[in-house]
């Protein structure tokens, strides 16, 4: 029992090793967010006119931006395509080719320059978008900041923006229809040129299949069942033997007690018998 439980654990060790070095579900994580002016967490101290989030690919013609301030409220007033620049870090994405994981990096952000109408007061702003990749998934997010600078006014004849996301978009984004190449951009290659799929490559979908960490995950949950029911039985096991043969025993050595007695006593009886028989 020993043997199987060392087994059992070296097993384990080694499956949850093997976890932690997967990757975890690196799929479809095209044309996601690489960076930001501002970025997430820091402070703005002076009044910007505008937000760039930075794609890895050029985000769709239909994608939706907001901006609110920290009363709820919408600053945002349009977005536009601005200039690619070169990133000082690089973004790795994965794609599948052949059945396998093939990590791309990604050297190009794509701006979506998002414009802000005032800031009416300092606390925490939320830039949030919406777009759909190339391989037809949703890229969504938001980048949050405060805002510490003198306060501005709205611009005449500006209206607090109240439209969400139009219905093509967001069928789109919910797996309900097919994104166009031509509305996000074909996805880049390492140099941020644009440029097809691997030949062979497929694309996992988010939404369908099972993701490649849940496989691992399971057979870690399993061993781990496994090794607790073993270590539970086996000291109930060895209680019961213990129980079971120490009433024999007692048992035992009782009779045999009774019966050295009652040996013991009839060779006494017959002399003391014999005894008086010869006094007589």
């Amino acid at each position: 029992m020993r043997h199987f439980l060392s087994r059992t654990l070296a097993a384990l060790a080694a499956t949850v090793v093997v976890s932690l070095v997967l990757p975890v579900a690196p799929a479809s994580a095209h044309g996601q967010l690489a960076t930001s002016t501002p970025l997430t967490g820091t402070v703005v101290r002076e009044p910007l006119t505008q937000l760039g989030l930075y794609f890895t690919e050029k985000p769709a013609s239909n994608a939706h931006f907001t901006v609110t301030g920290p009363d709820g409220s919408r600053v945002d007033n349009g977005w536009s395509f601005g200039e690619p620049k070169r990133l000082d870090k690089p973004v790795q994405e994965y794609f599948m080719v052949n059945g396998v994981f093939e990590p791309r990096l990604y050297h190009t952000g794509f701006p979506a320059m998002v414009t802000v109408a005032h800031w009416p007061a300092k606390g925490r702003y939320t830039a949030s978008y919406l777009s759909v990749a190339s391989d037809g998934e949703a890229v969504r997010g938001n980048v949050t900041f405060d805002y510490q600078g003198p306060s501005t006014p709205a611009p005449a004849g500006w209206v607090v923006p109240t439209a969400g996301p139009d219905a093509t978009l967001l069928a789109q984004a919910e797996g309900e229809g097919s994104a166009s190449p031509g509305a996000t951009g074909g996805p880049a290659d390492a140099t941020g040129a644009p440029a097809s799929d691997p030949a062979g490559a497929t694309e996992e979908r988010r939404d369908g299949g099972f993701p490649p960490w849940l496989v691992p995950a399971l057979i870690v949950v399993v061993v781990s069942a496994i090794v607790l029911v073993a270590a539970r039985r086996r000291p109930a096991a060895r209680g019961g033997a213990t129980a079971t043969r120490r009433p024999v025993s007692r048992a035992g050595k009782t009779a045999n007690a009774g019966k050295a007695a009652n040996t013991a006593r009839k060779p006494g009886n017959r002399a003391g018998g014999r005894a008086r028989g010869g006094r007589r």
